[in-house]
């Protein structure tokens, strides 16, 4: 199964690493946001299968845009310890959490529950 995400971060070059990163290692990055209204527009727009949202998108809150993404999965990330925020994930709609240092194809399946493909 190819796995389409959508990202949302509001660093434009976070957006290009990890859309470069991520499509390298075999997932399809939809699409990308910045902010709230750009981000439930292109999940209108694209229905992906996940959605890897910032924590902190400017002023805006990441754990509000998980809410309004339901039912798409959202996988929070941040530059920050997930401990940080353990307590809030916990009580967010989201499925899990991945710090940038740490984001890969692998850790995105595994929280969707996807395999990964064969020859990879």
């Amino acid at each position: 199964m190819t796995l389409r995400c959508l990202l949302v971060d509001d660093n434009d070059h976070f957006l290009a690493a990890a859309r470069d990163l991520l499509e390298r290692e075999g997932l399809v990055v939809a699409g990308t946001a910045s902010d709230i209204s750009g981000a439930l527009g292109r999940a209108g727009e694209l229905a992906p299968d996940v959605a890897l949202v910032d924590i902190n998108l400017g002023g805006e809150s990441g754990f509000e845009l998980a809410r309004l993404l339901s039912p798409t999965p959202v996988i929070m990330i941040s530059t920050h310890s997930g401990d940080d925020y353990a307590d809030l994930i916990e009580a967010s709609s989201a499925i899990g959490f991945i710090n940038k240092i740490e984001l890969s194809a692998v850790t995105v399946r595994s929280l969707v529950g996807v395999t990964e493909p064969q020859g990879t």
